[in-house]
């Protein structure tokens, strides 16, 4: 399908990076079907789309007159069949391969053969998900960064399978969003996480050896590194819970021991301090 034929976007999941996509999409002019298995969800979303929009009206990057008309494109949903209007789809559930195996063979069985099917993962083989649907010539990486609507990277990652027409189409949807896409093929982790969890994890081992407090850790890279976020801060932002699940893909794709989960990033895990979202990791932001 061409980049002009898709006029309507569905979105698997609105966590996190679901309703930031679905944002994006809507803002740029799309219709949007965004679905959850839960309407409780899909409100929430719409709350943090709201907010979002009017804080983007404050820093002046949209029109008020506009609101209306981004939240009107946003359809909500509980029922898978309701993709079956989409003309382009980007799964956007957990980072944990079952569900996402269930997602994506419960949407490629609802779109229409030519719709290209996307995965937002941030670090699993795209090559082995496409194998999961039958539609494999089709299928593409699209990882946007955190926060959606505010960063301009989106990895595009190709599969062995995915088609030079469907890798151009993904290209160019996401700079209709105005997106700054880059091109990258289909390895653990891709570039961004195969670089930044290694880096998170070390500043992990750091605070864990006593080298210095947390604090410091955050303070030496963004004042020596000119990093605009410390690691361990960019850690709490991203959800401890999802930096050792990419750790773990890392390790078991590559083979090799530097990418094992840091001890103690695994007990804050356990001990449910995964950062932000949970009100407590590296940093305490319950008060």
């Amino acid at each position: 399908m061409s980049v002009e034929a898709i006029k309507t976007v569905a979105v698997l999941g609105a966590g996190t990076m679901g309703n930031g996509i679905a944002h994006v999409f809507a803002r740029a002019g799309y219709n949007v079907i965004l679905r959850d298995v839960e309407q409780i969800f899909l409100d929430r979303a719409l709350e943090t789309i709201s907010k979002n929009i009017d804080r983007e009206i404050k820093k002046g990057k949209l029109a008020e007159v506009d609101r209306a008309g981004v939240l009107a494109r946003l359809r909500q949903s509980t029922d898978m069949k309701a993709i079956a209007a989409a003309d382009f789809a980007v799964e956007a559930v957990p980072e944990k391969l079952e569900i996402k195996r269930t997602v994506l063979q419960e949407a490629d069985a609802i779109l229409r053969p030519e719709v290209i099917l996307a995965s937002n993962t941030s670090s699993i083989s795209i090559t082995a998900l496409a194998a999961m649907t039958k539609r494999p010539a089709r299928f593409v990486g699209m990882h946007f960064m955190n926060p959606v609507p505010v960063m301009a990277l989106v990895e595009v990652i190709r599969a062995l399978q995915t088609s030079d027409a469907a890798f151009e189409t993904t290209m160019r949807l996401a700079e209709n969003l105005g997106k700054k896409p880059v091109a990258v093929n289909d390895a653990p982790g891709f570039v961004s996480n195969r670089v930044l969890m290694p880096l998170i994890n070390e500043a992990v081992y750091a605070v864990m050896e006593g080298v210095a407090t947390v604090e410091a850790v955050d303070a030496v890279m963004k004042l020596g590194m000119n990093h605009p976020m410390g690691p361990l801060e960019l850690a709490d932002f991203i959800g401890l819970d999802v930096c050792v699940d990419i750790l773990q893909v890392l390790h078991e794709g590559l083979g090799d021991p530097k990418y094992r989960a840091c001890p103690l990033l695994k007990k804050y895990v356990a001990a449910g301090w995964l950062g932000r979202k949970s009100g407590r990791g590296f940093y305490n932001y319950a008060s």
